[in-house]
């Protein structure tokens, strides 16, 4: 087999016509899930081996640098060097160092990453007072109107029907936008967008360079084109210079940034800028179960029939024909290559506190070890997915109640965490000292160097900051731990902090153990084994502000991104009420009418509970110290509040935990796998003496009693 016939091995029909396609404009239409990355990078290195590209004049831009990272990746295992893989704004920027001196003169002003800071201060010389939650609307309203290409002078006209952050309206946002602007005059700094806006007014206007940056870059090829702003279009527009040797992929059907200025009308209307262009579909799916597949179309169906609806009614004369409808394109109905997996779960939940109580429990379930000592899902492969961040405080309770370690993504950058940077200072210290390690003993090294910062080998059972602090710790021990396995005997403390410094660069977090929460938004891109959704409502779902069709086709084609996320387990959870104290009057999100079976599980009671029926439930929920009513998980899983003094003999509790960390140790799965701290103490607590007496605490259910329970009890005589 030779080296061409090698890259194109193993690629589908459609797939291969997309390899294959290496000349003229292309849209490659791919569906989540279809291999697009795989597809494209073959692509490339198909073009380079055929002779058709050169490497070094191939730019390939997306919109991560996680994304960028991995196309990278795979080019290098395809024996492919020298090909630019960049996001726009990172491959913006290196062209705007370069030809800086020579379009502009000077030093090349300071970029700044946030824009929270310069935005307060724009307000502060306004005398304009604002809370942080309304400048960070504030900077999204600025970033939208650069990356549209508007200016403060054609902004408020612009702007006009726009909804405004709260307590502003369109001319004090202008008088903003302004004074921001002077902001990063004054001082010498320039945003994201400007590098964009700044470099194509260099095109524009300095035709040496736009004609040396287009002799350096013949070829190139945009992933995640239905997200692409005016202003990238436009960008990619000058480095074109009038050529079509573009190869564009997309999905409208993921287009979920529109309120950053992205539109999915460049994808659409390809074919009508470049009416030779080759169009191609791929809709087999590789990620997701049939079933997962089968609701994931369904819910796009659903609005398409909706439309043909609306439609009719225009054409019968039943609505109005001035009635505006947004453009839903034919969606691609995408094929499952996967095996058959479980039906999704629905689950209607009395309140937010029972729905991340199932949660919790439907992930210890599936964590928890099979017959052949393996959990069903490993922790790291699983996520729980929902509209807004603030809703992930009552699944952190609950996840730490159950001893469920957890991430939280979409928060601070992992690499710009104090406690990583500290962490990193740190381990380059012990790989300059005179006995710098290496193979089995670097995990052990950065062990001890970490535990200086807070880490330790059993998870705090907290929420909050300084749970997150030993997450990303313990996401460094990990690391250390893969890489030693990986590189052997030779692999040192100093090859790690290298390969740490190279993930900073790139902003390659590692895979930090434990479940995943994150919005639907940063969910975009990544995909897990089993997936939860969770506070489908409506409100929610879509969100309360999405009033116009196109803004809920927005939030519908976000579920449909949060559904194609899920391998092989999918739950949709909803609560109908936010406490058990409140009426329950939510209701579920509309988009799962025509999804949602008639059998559904139904976790806490459905009606609003009655005065006695709360009183009764307070009253199983006290410490049986003083008496106090129980609010958290893990006391409510112990018995006792955190005021009251331990009711065990701590030989016992360290004699649980021995035999724990020898269990986990030997069937390979992290110690809160086998029992939790939590219910450890429980049963050092409860002194059980049978079976029967250790079904009883909360924690210990029939499987854990039939894989532990004689090793427990023996503990306890």
């Amino acid at each position: 087999m030779t080296v061409t016939e090698d890259i194109l091995a193993g690629l589908d029909a459609e797939q291969r016509q997309a390899a294959t396609a290496l000349k003229g404009p292309v849209c490659i239409l791919a569906g989540a899930g279809t291999g697009k990355t795989r597809a494209i990078t073959h692509r490339i290195a198909y073009g380079v081996k055929t002779g058709v590209y050169d490497p070094h004049r191939t730019l390939a831009v997306t919109f991560t640098a996680r994304a960028a990272a991995e196309m990278r990746s795979r080019l290098r295992d395809l024996g492919v060097h020298g090909v630019q893989a960049r996001t726009f704004h990172a491959a913006a920027l290196r062209q705007l160092q370069y030809f800086w001196g020579d379009a502009i003169g000077g030093p090349v002003p300071q970029l700044v990453e946030n824009k929270i800071q310069l935005i307060i201060e724009a307000a502060r010389r306004l005398r304009l007072s604002t809370d942080r939650a309304t400048v960070r609307d504030l900077a999204g309203e600025i970033e939208w109107a650069k990356v549209s290409m508007l200016t403060p002078d054609t902004y408020q006209a612009a702007a006009a029907d726009r909804e405004m952050p709260t307590g502003w309206d369109v001319t004090s946002v202008t008088r903003l936008f302004v004074s921001y602007e002077d902001v990063k005059t004054d001082r010498g700094l320039i945003d994201f967008e400007d590098v964009l806006l700044i470099l194509l007014g260099i095109l524009d206007s300095e035709p040496r360079i736009a004609a040396t940056i287009r002799d350096q870059y013949r070829t190139f090829v945009v992933d995640e084109y239905q997200d692409v702003s005016p202003l990238q279009q436009r960008l990619l527009e000058a480095w074109l210079g009038g050529r079509d040797d573009l190869c564009v992929v997309g999905d409208a059907s993921q287009t979920i940034y529109s309120f950053t200025g992205a539109t999915s009308e460049f994808l659409l209307d390809f074919r009508s800028r470049y009416p030779q262009a080759e169009m191609i579909k791929l809709v087999r799916d590789y990620r997701s179960s049939p079933q997962i597949v089968e609701l994931a179309n369904k819910l796009l169906s659903e609005r398409t029939v909706q439309q043909q609806r609306q439609l009719e009614r225009q054409i019968s004369g039943k609505a109005r024909v001035t009635e505006a409808l947004p453009r839903w394109p034919e969606p691609l109905e995408l094929i499952s290559q996967r095996e058959a997996g479980p039906e999704p779960e629905f689950a209607e939940c009395a309140d937010e506190e029972a729905e991340a109580e199932w949660v919790a429990e439907r992930i210890t379930q599936l964590i928890a070890p099979g017959q052949d000592g393996k959990p069903t899902v490993e922790p790291a492969e699983i996520a729980v997915l929902f509209r807004t961040n603030s809703q992930s405080a009552a699944f952190e309770q609950a996840l730490t109640a159950h001893g469920l370690s957890y991430q939280l993504r979409g928060a601070e950058r992992f690499f710009s965490r104090r406690e990583v940077r500290d962490g990193i200072l740190q381990l380059r210290a012990a790989a300059r000292s005179a006995d710098d390690v290496s193979g089995d003993a670097v995990v052990g090294r950065v062990k001890d160097v970490l535990g200086s910062l807070g880490f330790s080998e059993n998870a705090p059972q907290t929420t909050g900051a300084a749970r997150e602090r030993w997450e990303s710790l313990n996401a460094l021990v990990e690391l250390a731990a893969q890489l030693s396995r990986t590189r052997g005997e030779d692999f040192t403390v100093t090859e790690l902090v290298a390969e740490l410094d190279e993930r900073a660069a790139n902003q390659h977090a590692p895979t930090m153990q434990g479940v995943t929460l994150a919005s639907l938004h940063s969910a975009k891109g990544l995909e897990w084994d089993a997936v939860f959704l969770a506070g489908l409502t409506e409100g929610l779902m879509p969100i309360s502000f999405a009033t116009e069709q196109a803004e809920i086709d927005e939030e519908r084609r976000l579920l449909y991104v949060g559904i194609t996320r899920a391998r092989h387990r999918l739950y949709l959870s909803w609560p109908q009420a936010r406490s058990p104290q409140r009426r329950g009057g939510r209701r579920p999100s509309r988009f799962l009418q025509s999804l949602t079976p008639q059998a559904r599980t139904v976790a806490g009671s459905a009606e609003r509970p009655t005065r006695s029926r709360q009183r009764a439930r307070k009253a199983t929920m006290t410490c049986r110290g003083c008496g106090t009513v129980l609010d958290t998980g893990a006391e409510r899983k112990i018995g006792r509040c955190e005021n009251c003094p331990p009711q065990y003999e701590e030989q016992t509790l360290t004699a649980l935990k021995d035999w724990r960390s020898s269990i986990a140790s030997r069937d390979k799965v992290p110690a809160f796998v086998v029992f939790t701290d939590a219910t450890l103490i429980a049963i050092a607590e409860s002194n059980p003496s049978s079976p029967t007496d250790l079904l009883r605490i909360p924690g210990v259910g029939k499987t854990k009693v039939e894989r532990y329970g004689d090793d427990v009890l023996a503990l306890m005589t």
